[in-house]
């Protein structure tokens, strides 16, 4: 476990640069069942208008909720856009690790770190008039898995998630806190394999799933790269998509990054030559929620982009235009979309090539 916690740590380095936020973060407390003691803290920036979506905000092993807060520029970015709150949950684990891997965790509301985190999404919804169907959570590494383990337990709570550098849903099951076999790329099951065990984490839900995004670099020596494509096989099974994509861009978000499409649903970016530090792309996530970039619509509950979920931040900051999908204003770079595409205004901060 020391060399595990070591590993995080030094991975992690990046997140000790400091975002500032407008407002200080606030400990909850009494927010509902927590049978693990996770620590909720929560981030609501000036002029939150009514109704706002939420972010669930999960932090890394060795974390902490205000390493993440700090480390991150989701709060910042609730203060520029205020159409959504954060909570940053706090691992109860001594060594700031997430419980990915008990029954109990991986069952909804069956227990775990994972009910902890429900619950908070409850009251929030409860006690800060967060919509209800604009719930959406994120993590790093440890806080990966347990996006993907709240993804599959609590499909009811959340309308999409983004896992940086994670493992598939129950990969790390088992008595221990850390998985070796999982963690080194070993654990391999098919595509309905993975998928079943997805299914099992609500037993008899049929309602929608969450959409799902997920990162990972080519040269991560932390949580090998294998868990990457055994996660595509998870989810696109999950939603019913084939296993190959029905687009790929090359060098986006960034160059040598490819992006994979598989369905509205389902998106994987794969980072070449990155390790288990790999950068978190903010605008990105919030674009995969539909909090920028795109309006919305409802479908059984659910809100889903009307645009194909991608990067809006230039590749090739210094070119003249930019491609399908970039950003053209709010920014340096390029105004100028690339024919046939054409730059829609949708804030201050924030045109998309569309």
């Amino acid at each position: 476990m020391f060399r595990l916690l070591k590993s995080f740590r030094i991975a992690l380095l990046s997140f000790t640069s400091v975002f500032a936020a407008q407002n200080s973060l606030q400990q909850g407390s009494n927010y509902g069942t927590n049978p693990t003691n996770v620590g909720m803290y929560v981030y609501r920036p000036t002029g939150l208008v009514a109704n706002p979506a939420l972010i669930v905000a999960v932090h890394y092993c060795s974390g902490t909720a205000q390493a993440y807060f700090s480390g991150t520029q989701y709060a910042n970015l609730a203060d520029t856009y205020k159409s959504f709150m954060v909570v940053y949950p706090n691992a109860p684990d001594s060594g700031g690790c997430w419980d990915v891997h008990t029954n109990a965790t991986l069952t909804h509301n069956a227990g775990g770190d994972s009910l902890g985190i429900a619950s908070m999404v409850r009251y929030a919804i409860s006690n800060y008039g967060v919509n209800a169907a604009r719930v959406y959570v994120t993590g790093t590494s440890s806080g990966g898995m347990m996006t993907n383990v709240l993804a599959g337990a609590y499909p009811d709570l959340f309308a999409a998630g983004v896992a940086y550098c994670g493992v598939p849903y129950a990969c790390f099951s088992g008595p221990s806190m850390w998985n070796s076999q999982c963690a080194q790329g070993q654990l391999t099951k098919t595509p309905q394999q993975w998928g079943d065990l997805v299914r099992s984490g609500y037993p008899g839900y049929t309602g929608s799933r969450p959409k799902m995004q997920i990162w990972h670099g080519t040269a991560d020596q932390t949580l090998n790269y294998n868990n990457f494509n055994e996660a595509i096989k998870e989810w696109t099974n999950v939603f019913g998509y084939s296993q190959t994509p029905v687009s790929t861009q090359s060098n986006s978000p960034i160059s040598g990054w490819t992006r994979s499409t598989y369905g509205s649903n389902f998106q994987a970016i794969s980072a070449q030559g990155v390790d288990h530090n790999i950068p978190i792309q903010h605008t990105d996530v919030l674009t995969w929620f539909g909090i920028i970039g795109g309006s919305t619509t409802t479908t059984s509950g659910r809100p889903t982009t009307t645009m194909t979920p991608a990067q809006p931040t230039t590749t090739n900051p210094g070119g003249a235009t930019q491609a399908h999908y970039g950003q053209c204003g709010g920014y340096t770079g390029p105004t100028v979309c690339a024919s046939p595409w054409t730059c829609k205004y949708s804030n201050d901060w924030y045109s998309q090539c569309l």
